[in-house]
């Protein structure tokens, strides 16, 4: 179901049949940011994980913009906003406790977002560890330094070892901050969410994802 967030951006929310209220789950979408793929993800999630899943637009009032576009006005997007935008959306699961995971950009600002000390659980999928040069601003925080400002061992870092976003002397520093890091052998970015991908592994893909779960929902 499509909403609007307090702050105006555009988001979508599914329910399950169930009504628990116990655990819910707010989605950081990847750079091209909320379409079909994470509309139907929410859907799926909220079926299959049996919890109110909520996903929002990286990139509100601009959703016109290309993939060229977003990677080259990514500086302009500002932590505040959409760690904001992550809360809003957690609020509006109306949720005992809310967990987080992102994709791609979306898995960098899910690593930003244990700043906020809002989540009881983090997932980042191939998130960058540091704010790539081109991205840099003001308003752009280093993931490793927000890691410092909550609890690091909430978060489960999902990566593919052939992936350039996540080298591996930041992978490193990722792990010995306290992050749980599942590397996959010669996965590329972006091998689990979009199985129209040339990088998608589909095995790979529903491992992390059953991975993804256990961890979020606490469950074996």
């Amino acid at each position: 179901m499509k909403m609007t967030l307090p702050s105006g951006t555009n988001a979508v929310i599914e329910k399950p049949v169930s009504n628990r209220r116990e655990q819910g789950l707010v989605i950081i979408p990847d750079v091209m940011g909320l379409r079909p793929l994470f509309h139907d993800m929410v859907k799926r999630l909220a079926i299959e994980w049996d919890i109110p899943v909520c996903s929002f637009e990286l990139y509100p009032g601009s959703e016109h913009l290309n993939v060229e576009e977003r990677l080259e006005t990514a500086s302009r997007l500002e932590d505040a906003r959409v760690i904001g935008d992550a809360i809003e959306a957690a609020d509006a699961t109306q949720s005992e406790q809310v967990g987080i995971l992102g994709f791609c950009m979306g898995g960098m600002y899910t690593l930003k977002t244990v700043s906020s000390q809002r989540f009881s659980k983090h997932c980042s999928f191939y998130g960058m560890i540091r704010v790539p040069k081109a991205w840099k601003s003001e308003s752009q925080s280093e993931p490793m330094d927000c890691l410092q400002e909550g609890d690091a061992d909430s978060v489960l870092a999902i990566v593919g070892s052939e992936d350039t976003w996540t080298p591996k002397e930041d992978v490193n520093l990722l792990s010995a901050s306290g992050v749980t890091v599942i590397s996959y052998k010669e996965a590329d970015h972006g091998f689990v969410h979009d199985s129209s991908r040339p990088a998608h592994r589909p095995l790979d893909a529903e491992d992390a994802w059953m991975k993804a779960k256990s961890w979020v929902l606490g469950s074996s």
